[in-house]
């Protein structure tokens, strides 16, 4: 793999680590799994991605 292919890998992991491909995933699961369903507007996703976290934090701080 030459370095731009290396540096693109470490973008996409970076991505998904830090939660910023969580939308791509998501659609990448729907279609996958639910096939000719209508998949969430990327807006009303991150609603309710954000909602969710809110009202049920796994992970809390200090």
């Amino acid at each position: 793999m030459d370095t731009r292919g290396r540096l693109r890998t470490a973008w996409r992991l970076f991505r998904e680590f830090s939660g910023e491909r969580a939308y791509e995933i998501y659609v990448e699961h729907h279609q996958r799994t639910h096939p000719g369903e209508p998949v969430m507007s990327e807006r009303e996703f991150w609603r309710r991605h954000i909602d969710a976290r809110d009202t049920d934090p796994k992970v809390s701080c200090c």
